[in-house]
């Protein structure tokens, strides 16, 4: 992974879990060959274990000479009624989400008119 190739290292984005693609606000350009397009997602897996928690994993790499500029990871499960959500990457950000499968939440505030 490259520190020279993003503006900040491992951003705060809240809630913002990418599963796919990249934070391109943040990419300052390729410190390898100096250009800055967009990048390409190299060696994409998904993996699933015995309780059902999905981890996707994939590489940002510059199309031009193909340097590594960071590792990206996604991991999705369900913890009880909820949907889990957690992101690390060092030009993505890291960021984490969590959103109820009931039909109502039960830490929303449901108030009638």
């Amino acid at each position: 992974m490259c520190q020279f190739c993003v503006k900040e290292q491992h951003p705060q984005r809240g809630t913002i879990c990418l599963e796919s693609g990249s934070y391109l606000k943040n990419y300052a350009g390729c410190k390898g060959c100096g250009k800055r397009e967009p990048l390409k997602t190299f060696e994409m897996s998904t993996q699933e274990d015995n309780d059902g928690e999905e981890l996707v994993t994939y590489k940002h790499i510059c199309p031009s000479c193909e340097h590594l500029v960071a590792e990206h990871e996604y991991t999705f499960r369900v913890e009880g009624k909820y949907q889990e959500y957690m992101m690390t990457c060092l030009l993505c950000g890291t960021a984490a989400d969590s959103i109820s499968i009931l039909p109502e939440s039960p830490t929303e505030n449901t108030s009638t008119f």
